[in-house]
């Protein structure tokens, strides 16, 4: 797919789909990792020439309601610390000028309308006029299994290219499908049998050992190929619930993943909100990220925003992607086909 290194972008206007559905409490923001994530296409964009940059996104679910719950105002001024020397604009409406001193301005919350999500044609020719860009960028990828009027109708009005993140996770992702260096181990887990059972059916073609914990297994997941581990004991709090894998099944898991050279993470293994119950989480955690050897692939926004903590901590830990999409992540690797995607210029 062409990327944005395939157009000449000096003294053009972009328009930028990032994905900001970052977490905020009390108007400021908990965990900045999807913001940083999309530093590396607005730099490159800055650096060639870029007469000006307009960055579209969502955050959180308000129905097509606006509100300052869900305003993107917090990360507008979230962009202009981690860039220090631009002015970064904040539109709350789509009218007026812009502002000539900024090169990067950010609209408000898409979602505060309905019809982007109604994947509507108007609505994002409404945008489009507004701003009058000479390209439209696809950097969020964790929307683009959404046919959105951001994602996939956009496409009617403009020439789609992919931004440094979008390539970044595609190129890694695919690289897990299509040659993944071996052994090769998944790692599975999380709550939702029904969500991971696709990938589990789609790495048993691909890895030489899925280990499955978390509350799938508790549940009683079972599996009868052997390539498959599903955790045989657990740690329980005094009402009996299996809220994290136990000593038994964490050594297991822990001999899986030492020699391995290839390991995909989704899905966290046991309860680990709570640090009781977190310790084959970080044991699995610390494992992977001490690994230089290892191609690592984290994906899932339980499991991302755990290991984001982890590293906070722990400065020796790293990975080869820590993936911003979660659902799109796990599509992706299911061999489903993503919308946002697909209109990218090939």
């Amino acid at each position: 797919m062409k990327t944005i290194r395939d157009i000449d972008i000096k003294d053009k206007i972009v328009l930028v789909r990032a994905d900001y559905n970052v977490p905020i409490e009390n108007g400021k923001i908990t965990s900045d990792l999807r913001i940083r994530a999309s530093l590396p296409t607005i730099n490159y964009l800055l650096e060639n020439g870029a007469k000006k940059i307009v960055i579209i996104s969502h955050l959180c679910r308000p129905d097509g309601k606006p509100s300052e719950e869900f305003s993107l105002a917090p990360v507008a001024k979230a962009i202009e610390k981690l860039l220090p020397k631009e002015k970064v604009e904040f539109k709350a409406k789509n009218a007026g000028k812009f502002d000539e001193k900024a090169r990067i301005a950010l609209l408000e919350n898409l979602r505060f309308d309905a019809r982007e999500e109604e994947n509507s044609e108007d609505f994002i020719k409404e945008i489009i006029d507004f701003v009058k860009p000479d390209f439209y960028v696809q950097d969020g990828f964790a929307v683009v299994h959404r046919a959105h009027a951001s994602t996939s109708a956009v496409a009617k009005f403009l020439p789609v290219y992919a931004g440094l993140l979008v390539e970044k996770e595609v190129k890694e992702l695919s690289g897990v499908i299509k040659n993944p260096e071996h052994p090769f181990v998944a790692v599975i887990g999380g709550s939702k049998v029904d969500d991971k059972t696709p990938l589990i059916k789609k790495f048993l073609s691909l890895a030489d050992k899925i280990i499955v914990g978390g509350k799938i297994a508790a549940d009683g997941y079972t599996a009868e190929d052997d390539r498959i581990y599903v955790a045989e004991d657990f740690d329980e709090n005094s009402a009996g619930e299996k809220l994290d894998v136990g000593p038994l099944a964490t050594i297991q898991i822990a001999k899986y993943l030492e020699d391995a050279k290839t390991i995909v993470w989704n899905g966290l293994l046991g309860k680990a909100e709570d640090p009781a119950y977190a310790t084959a989480s970080i044991l699995t955690a610390e494992i992977i990220g001490k690994n230089q050897d290892t191609k690592s692939v984290i994906c899932g926004g339980d499991t991302t925003g755990f290991v984001e903590e982890l590293m906070q901590d722990h400065k020796d830990l790293s990975y080869s992607l820590i993936s911003t999409g979660g659902g799109a992540a796990l599509e992706y690797l299911s061999g489903k086909n993503l919308p946002g995607l697909a209109v990218i210029e090939k």
